[in-house]
């Protein structure tokens, strides 16, 4: 019974890890793993390991990818060979997730009961249930510089702004809850699109791309920050008594 939970766990898991990790690449169906050449997911589209999370640097956490996932994974995450069919049945680098589920192997690793936070939301996969996502400039305090990443209002919880580094990053670096904040325009002529969210002393400052993007993501966060969830309801208050 152990082996059959086991393998029905692999199953499922792999057909969530598989199904696409953008819009225009193929699903990877769980039979094919190992059969056919992955697409590889590509290294700007990722600041971390997409197994462990943790951020690549230069030097002491590479990139790796997983020949038969596709996935962008670090050096231990990747420390593993299971023979491919479409590769000939030669032994290359797999992530750990890919050697169980290939060889049937389990391997022995520490577990720390760790549970998965609020962040640990993969980009993709909110993106894909979301109000409103897209690459936006956080600017910083003195408004010289600041941090483009990827902004996303998921619709399974729509009061709270996820920033991710990355559109295809497994965990979100940090999240601004929506709710009470004010949405300021601040008129940039032709040049910058930017503007404000603003509470108390706190204030976050934005810079889309256009200036359309820019007024759809005011519109977003305005609801948001009302508490407005669902677009029906806004349209039911503006229609009025």
């Amino acid at each position: 019974q152990d082996a059959i939970d086991r393998k029905e766990k692999r199953s499922e898991t792999f057909k969530t890890a598989v199904h696409g990790l953008e819009t225009d690449t193929p699903a990877l169906k769980t039979e094919e793993l190992g059969r056919r050449a992955p697409q590889w997911v590509r290294d700007n589209l990722v600041t971390m390991c997409m197994r462990c999370k943790e951020p690549f640097n230069a030097i002491t956490r590479r990139r790796h990818h997983c020949r038969a996932c596709g996935y962008v994974v670090c050096a231990r995450c990747s420390d593993y060979k299971a023979e491919l069919q479409y590769d000939g049945n030669r032994p290359n680098r797999v992530c750990q997730e890919c050697y169980t589920f290939l060889t049937g192997h389990t391997v022995l690793e520490d577990r720390e009961g760790k549970h998965k936070g609020i962040l640990e939301k993969g980009a993709a996969e909110v993106s894909s249930r979301s109000l409103l996502c897209s690459s936006l400039q956080l600017l910083d305090k003195n408004g010289k510089g600041g941090t483009r990443g990827w902004f996303v209002i998921p619709q399974d919880d729509p009061l709270v702004l996820y920033i991710y580094a990355a559109p295809q990053d497994v965990r979100a670096h940090t999240s601004i809850p929506l709710l009470g904040y004010q949405v300021r325009d601040v008129p940039q002529g032709e040049s910058r699109h930017l503007f404000q969210l603003v509470q108390s002393r706190q204030v976050f400052t934005f810079v889309a791309d256009t200036e359309e993007l820019k007024r759809r993501w005011m519109r977003a966060m305005a609801r948001s920050a009302a508490g407005i969830t669902h677009l029906e309801e806004e349209e039911e208050e503006d229609a009025g008594p």
